[in-house]
């Protein structure tokens, strides 16, 4: 049995009813109501939920400050009403301590040791601080003041706020290692070399996918306006996109390629201009562009101001071969990487994650997509390199790409002769909750669960059933082994120079 901590240890119970006697002697005022309310704002965290609301509709670090508070917030929560309430029964000052006029009513049951307002209004101010110091020092005040408006109203004794606040602000540092900073993209780095200058599109082909998300009528126009000498070819769903390749590369006037479409287009593309040894400019249509972002032709501008002035670099690419079939009997075929080759949920994780940046952000999207792939989806087991592992995630980017986690989103150099290679495995003891709970800290790049590497080469084998692979967002079905290499600086594309 506990023992009730009535008044406490001599000196702390006579340092509080001391402070108390301090507070009660305040003359009464309209300052009385002000601590009134912002005590009661403050109930069951009312208060930094509608704060990090506020913030949260800033990208960015404010973002990421609202989203550390609220998991700062909810650890010191935690700790305080499960942990020490528990162990460190205490009673609250009683009314005969301060004026009638300015004690709470009703007064708190739980154990007056210690504060959960001060907990965690400081863990709030705190965490949000270590991500943005500036709001850190506006919501300081603010945090004050509920701390002390529990001492004010008779809610807590010093001493309660004192140890509240401390818990606080340990759970914030504890977490600051949780939804750590990323550090800056190392800076854009080309292999430059010589192509074509094509003035108004003069030399140039254009292959348009009409299946791409962002094709409207308009489009094959707009693109003859920016280029009124290059000859456009728009292919309809039902036509067939290689044949349209084959039919402009082969073209004598044909001294580059355009292509305007998705990753997978754009990839298809790729394999043409790598045969045929033709710059490709890669213009920015289709459902996703992550090529053109990476090469710099992200706009219609850019993509232009590059084509014309002749600007151009090399970048590597991967080579994935997939064999199919019986495994007496297999069926060999050759693709063009530019970008990623994934098995196993990365592609639902990459969709879905899309779908919800508009309106979260980056980083929140992220975790959201996360949980949503996470909670229902089943792990693969596949040979890599080799070793049998059981995987969430298979992911091998064409080059490395930044950041160092679980979202790769950028990748600042085209040629480095790299395969970036990451696997989220489910081989450890209660993979799944591992994995939430890494995803909930931010910390699935340093978990166990995660494995970072860079190869020029990788061989996955499927075990058992055949495994479905996504090369560039196109899905190939029924593949019982892929080897995927690097072919350096192989492609020619256009991009302009800073």
């Amino acid at each position: 049995m506990h023992r009730v901590w009535r008044k406490g240890p001599g000196q702390i119970s006579r340092l509080d009813r001391y402070l108390v006697r301090r507070v009660s002697s305040f003359p009464g005022g309209d300052h009385d109501t002000f601590f009134r309310r912002l005590s009661a704002s403050a109930n069951h965290g009312k208060l930094w939920m509608g704060a990090a609301a506020v913030m949260a509709a800033f990208p960015g670090k404010p973002r990421r400050a609202a989203l550390h508070g609220l998991i700062a917030q909810a650890v010191a929560s935690a700790v305080t009403n499960l942990g020490f309430k528990t162990l460190l029964p205490r009673t609250r000052p009683l009314p005969e301590h301060l004026p009638v006029f300015r004690f709470v009513h009703p007064q708190p049951t739980s154990s007056s040791m210690p504060s959960g307002h001060s907990a965690s209004a400081v863990a709030f101010a705190v965490g949000a601080g270590l991500i943005h110091p500036g709001l850190g020092a506006a919501l300081a005040p603010l945090a004050a003041g509920v701390a002390y408006s529990r001492v004010h109203t008779g809610a807590h004794w010093p001493s309660d706020v004192i140890f509240g606040s401390a818990i606080g602000a340990g759970a914030a540092l504890i977490t600051r290692k949780w939804w750590p900073v990323r550090p800056p993209f190392p800076a854009t780095a080309r292999s430059w070399t010589e192509a074509p200058e094509l003035p108004d599109g003069a030399g140039l082909g254009i292959v348009v996918n009409t299946l791409g998300g962002a094709f409207t009528e308009q489009t094959a126009g707009a693109l003859q306006d920016v280029f009124p000498k290059a000859h456009i070819e728009t292919v309809k769903p039902d036509e067939a996109l290689e044949e349209a390749i084959v039919k402009l590369v082969d073209r004598p006037e044909t001294v580059a390629l355009g292509v305007w479409g998705g990753d997978g287009t754009v990839g298809t593309a790729a394999a043409a201009a790598v045969e045929r040894s033709l710059p490709l400019l890669v213009l920015p249509g289709g459902t996703l562009n992550h090529f053109a972002r990476d090469a710099g032709t992200g706009s219609l501008q850019e993509a232009v101001a590059a084509a014309t002035r002749g600007e151009a670099a090399r970048a590597d690419v991967g080579m994935v071969t997939v064999e199919r079939g019986l495994a007496g009997n297999p069926e060999t075929a050759e693709h063009i990487m530019l970008n990623t080759a994934s098995i196993g949920l990365y592609p639902n994780l990459v969709r879905r994650r899309e779908q919800l940046q508009p309106a979260l952000g980056k980083p929140l999207a992220g975790v959201v997509a996360m949980f949503r792939t996470f909670a229902a989806g089943t792990p693969t087991t596949l040979t890599v390199d080799g070793v049998k592992h059981k995987v969430w995630i298979a992911y091998v980017g064409r080059g490395r790409y930044y950041p160092r986690d679980h979202a790769p989103l950028l990748r600042p150099v085209l040629d480095d002769s790299v395969l970036d290679v990451r696997m989220i495995t489910a081989d450890e003891h209660f993979a799944r909750l591992r994995l939430l709970w890494s995803v909930l800290t931010g910390t699935v790049a340093t978990s166990r669960i995660t494995h970072l590497r860079e190869a020029s080469e990788v061989r996955i084998e499927a075990d058992g059933s055949p495994m479905v692979l996504a090369v560039d967002g196109e899905a190939v079905a029924g593949v019982r082994s892929v080897r995927i290499r690097v072919k350096q600086q192989a492609l020619a594309y256009y991009s302009p120079r800073p």
